[in-house]
């Protein structure tokens, strides 16, 4: 069993009383595991990939996220290749409660304010299915690209990832989104049967100073929410002070909002680590209000048009860009392909960051263009397309990822599954692979069905387009 402070159980028998020594025992348990699967990724083929993963990891459902299982300590999931292929997400099953309660629809506009390393936010696109827009946050530059990666092999094109303060998305996004998800820092004494760490770091002053904090956030996200729009606030620690005296003190500093619901899910009851939801509203606005409203997003929308304005009269090396990608694309699938991966991408824009070509996605009633990014330090504007080379353009491992199944299988492919998973880990680890017969060309590298990534083979050989920094060792 752990060592934990005495203040932390002096703390937790005074909020649980009579219930408190059922919740201090249940640190000598195992933690618990778990995982989430990709709904929209899946598609049709969930109940056949429900069974062969249940007999893989010994599934469990979650009996408060319809599509997060649990899976015993000895398993390793994360180490197979439909990981690597986006299927699921390894995530606490407590953790899932939060997106559940806060439910996003396909075709709403969320913000995930404090999204790494990507749990929160990939629930979120899953409850999406490619409708809408999803921009994710975190303020923190290294734990900024976990995410991105994440958001990557999600295979979620309707997505952007950028890394600003919450106060300076504020002044960008007044009155802008429909949902957000704030899973703010916290002291972490849900984290304590899976963090040692976690436990060293806690005393009474941290949890002040996380309180402090989280109030900051939150005053800043409630500036972003559009009238009648819903925000949950999420934490993985117990004490009252950061949770249910939290949300008080916002709800006192704004009188528009109203608490919809309190979840909290306790160890020694549910089977999980531990975690708190809240879920508030903010009230439709008065008519000065809501003409306020209109013009921040009429702003954004001239902004937009000035910007579009601009780069035709210069010419947009975007158009040439796109160009190439149409080449590159008709080169892989023919021109009927082209036609439907440019359908399948939808209402949108090309951004070039560097050499880079990336689609923005537009989302139906939202004014944010690609100009709207301005400003912000911007990991991922969108679908990451293909990388342009002097003469050519190569596809882009996010886009393998994204691909729909019926794009996917208008392509070619070669499939790793046959010799029991051995080829598809050494693809994973960039070594090259023998094709069935010699062709030339890019090809998709497959799993079960599931995209790994992409190969080009020349003759009998295919050449490892598994980008470097995933491969493993």
């Amino acid at each position: 069993m752990v060592d934990l402070p005495r203040a932390y159980i002096e703390q937790m028998r005074r909020l649980l009383s009579g219930e408190a020594e059922a919740f201090l025992q249940s640190y000598g348990e195992p933690r618990t595991q778990g995982l989430r699967l990709n709904t929209y990724k899946i598609g049709a083929a969930r109940e056949e990939t429900v069974r062969s993963l249940s007999e893989a990891f010994g599934l469990e459902p979650v009996p408060w996220c319809e599509s997060g299982y649990y899976y015993p300590e000895d398993r390793r999931p994360g180490k197979h290749p439909l990981h690597a292929a986006g299927l699921y997400y390894i995530q606490e099953p407590s953790a899932m409660s939060a997106v559940e309660l806060l439910a996003p629809a396909p075709g709403d506009v969320v913000l995930d304010l404090a999204a790494a390393p990507g749990g929160k936010s990939t629930h979120i696109a899953d409850k999406l299915q490619g409708k809408g827009l999803l921009v994710s946050n975190e303020i923190h530059p290294v734990r900024a690209k976990s995410l991105s990666e994440n958001v990557e092999r999600m295979g979620i094109a309707n997505a952007v990832v950028v890394s600003a303060t919450p106060q300076q998305l504020a002044a960008k996004f007044p009155r802008f989104f429909d949902k957000m998800m704030v899973d703010a820092p916290c002291s972490g004494e849900g984290m304590f049967r899976k963090d040692p760490d976690a436990i060293g770091e806690w005393s009474p002053q941290h949890v002040d100073m996380c309180a402090a904090r989280q109030l900051d956030i939150l005053q800043a996200a409630v500036t972003m929410l559009k009238p009648g729009g819903r925000l949950a606030y999420s934490t993985c620690t117990f004490n009252e002070q950061e949770n249910e005296q939290t949300v008080a003190a916002l709800l006192t500093g704004f009188p528009a909002l109203r608490l919809l619901r309190m979840e909290r899910i306790w160890p020694h009851r549910q089977r999980g680590e531990g975690h708190f939801v809240a879920l508030l509203e903010l009230a439709e606005p008065s008519a000065e209000a809501a003409a306020s409203t209109y013009s921040a997003a009429q702003g954004i929308t001239r902004r937009k048009e000035r910007s579009a304005r601009g780069k035709r009269a210069t010419g947009r090396p975007e158009e040439d860009a796109l160009r190439s990608f149409r080449r590159l694309a008709e080169s892989i699938g023919g021109a009927a392909w082209a036609d439907e991966l440019q359908a399948w991408l939808g209402p949108g824009e090309p951004l070039l960051f560097g050499n880079q070509l990336y689609w923005f996605p537009a989302a139906e009633g939202s004014p944010l263009s690609g100009d709207g990014l301005h400003g912000l330090k911007t990991l991922r504007p969108g679908l990451h397309l293909a990388e342009l080379k002097k003469d050519r353009a190569e596809p882009s491992h996010a886009l393998a990822l994204a691909l729909p199944s019926r794009l996917a299988s208008g392509i070619p492919a070669v499939s790793l599954e046959a010799d029991g998973g051995s080829a598809a880990e050494r693809y994973l680890r960039g070594e090259t692979l023998d094709a069935a017969a010699p062709g030339s060309g890019w090809t998709l590298v497959t799993f079960e069905g599931f995209a790994l990534g992409w190969g080009k083979q020349s003759g009998t050989q295919i050449k490892n387009h598994y980008p470097k920094g995933l491969r493993r060792p």
